[in-house]
């Protein structure tokens, strides 16, 4: 259980120290920690342990789900009913995204939005067991925790949706259901649509293995897709009357593998063929390789962006081929937050992070043992509870999501909590059995709370939302908003 607020557990203790302590009130440090929540805070956290039980279940029904990105349809709707239920006015299919919906209660400023996913990875479908076997053998799985971060999100908008009907608090709360996060494109389109425009705040999450607020960015990161168009031949007959499109493909590769030497260190390029060609004896026609690019900053993206184009090209010239360039996405590194990072480090400090079971820090020591067995890894422990201290980072973290580029024109501040046993590897099937368990609900409860508190803390205190907006404006100074994205460009449809 969470060391949280009880008011029951206060009320004894406050008068068994009132009886003892001749008069004097004796609360224990959890206690004086508890008190630094208003009524309104409290209201809140308790809201969301009232809806554990339904919390759960819209987890578990979204894990089962397990829809990959833009086809998110149960999920998102799951979602948009339990909010309709609740009394939130839903825009859904926004921003030309059949699964994306936002959801707004309230009236007046501050806006406060907290940002849901719920997306699953393909081919990493796993029961919720801690050794590897997998519901289906083609299914897609929540790898990344995204059943529980749109849990979560839900859970604390509905908390705060409490408090402002129960303390006439003033302002707004929004639910972003923003899909196909893990190849970045929900929010971008969705910003690009203006649903974000009037925003004062956005506040986000994700499960980890450890529980922190992350003061620092992220990699920016364009995906795109390459295809060569050439003509078909039979390969051993009359080779000489083909085009092929693959020939391009492969030199344009060879040529990005040569261009790593002289990029940054912070750099990456990684391609997979989408398509290269039916079989051997005809020539390919047509073939396709989608690319991730990424940098730490933005304008060094848009350069290796060009340069990679460049090579294309080249190679296209070199085999006689047509290119065709779509760019899916493109997203820019996150912009950090001082005040709000830690105001919600505040709350997650406050509120307290969730114990674990002996049981289920034996489940994670048997997830951590293939680990410990293939690659010689150790663990000191099963399952970091802690709330880990607050520091600004000065490295970008190798990954990239989407929620950067709302950053650049919304103060964003985020948190992660303990889902997943020490250590996980991201996008693993560790990570679909944890957050289907006990170990991820404890993690999504407890990232519901810290949301719910956290807003409820902005709307009461306007002073806070003028430091963040404060803090936005000195970081965004030399900074100025650049999408490789085409103008006018609708979503895809589908990303494979």
């Amino acid at each position: 259980m969470h060391a949280k607020w009880d008011w029951k557990r206060w009320w004894t203790g406050s008068v068994v120290g009132l009886l003892l302590g001749s008069g004097c009130l004796l609360l224990t440090a959890a206690e004086k920690e508890q008190s630094q929540l208003s009524s309104a805070q409290q209201t809140a956290v308790q809201d969301v342990q009232q809806r554990a039980e339904d919390l759960k279940a819209v987890n578990q029904s979204i894990w089962n789900y397990a829809e990959v990105g833009l086809q998110e349809t149960k999920s998102s709707q799951l979602l948009i009913e339990k909010l309709e239920a609740e009394g939130f006015k839903v825009k859904s299919g926004v921003a030309d995204m059949p699964t994306a919906f936002v959801a707004s209660y309230g009236s007046g400023h501050p806006i406060i939005g907290i940002l849901a996913e719920y997306d699953a990875l393909p081919g990493l479908s796993q029961k919720t067991v801690p050794y590897r076997e997998s519901l289906s053998e083609e299914g897609a799985g929540h790898a990344c925790g995204h059943s529980g971060l749109g849990t979560a999100a839900l859970g604390a908008a509905l908390a705060v949706k409490e408090a402002i009907d129960k303390h006439q608090l003033k302002g707004t709360v929004r639910l972003y259901g923003t899909p196909a996060e893990e190849t970045g494109l929900g929010k971008v389109y969705m910003l690009l649509d203006d649903q974000f425009r009037d925003l004062d705040i956005c506040l986000h999450w994700h499960p980890a293995n450890i529980t922190n607020v992350h003061l620092g960015s992220s990699k920016a990161l364009v995906s795109v897709k390459f295809t060569f168009t050439g003509l078909p031949s039979h390969a051993s007959v009359s080779p000489e009357s083909g085009v092929s499109a693959l020939d391009a493909v492969e030199l344009m590769n060879t040529g990005v593998n040569f261009m790593r030497e002289h990029v940054k260190e912070d750099a990456r390029m990684h391609y997979v063929i989408i398509d290269g060609g039916g079989q051997p004896n005809v020539v390919p026609a047509k073939a396709t390789v989608w690319y991730y690019v990424r940098a730490n900053a933005h304008e060094d993206l848009e350069r290796y962006y060009h340069w990679v184009v460049d090579i294309a090209k080249g190679a296209a010239l070199m085999t006689r081929t047509k290119l065709s360039i779509q760019v899916d996405t493109d997203n820019h590194e996150l912009i950090p937050n001082t005040p709000l990072s830690e105001l919600i480090h505040e709350k997650l400090t406050v509120i307290g992070p969730p114990e674990f079971s002996g049981e289920e820090k034996a489940f994670a020591r048997r997830i951590q043992q293939p680990l410990i067995e293939k690659f010689g890894q150790t663990f000191p422990v099963a399952i970091d509870s802690r709330v880990h201290t607050l520091v600004e980072s000065r490295t970008s973290s190798k990954g990239s999501t989407d929620v950067g580029d709302i950053s650049w024109h919304i103060p964003t501040g985020g948190l992660r909590t303990t889902c997943f046993a020490a250590g996980n590897p991201g996008h693993s099937w560790q990570n679909v059995a944890c957050i289907g368990s006990s170990i991820g609900e404890k993690g999504i409860l407890y990232a519901a709370e810290a949301l719910a508190a956290t807003t409820v803390a902005l709307m009461e205190n306007p002073v806070l939302v003028k430091e963040a907006k404060a803090d936005f404006d000195q970081r965004m100074k030399s900074r100025k908003y650049i999408t490789l994205i085409p103008k006018g460009q609708k979503p895809p449809v589908k990303i494979r």
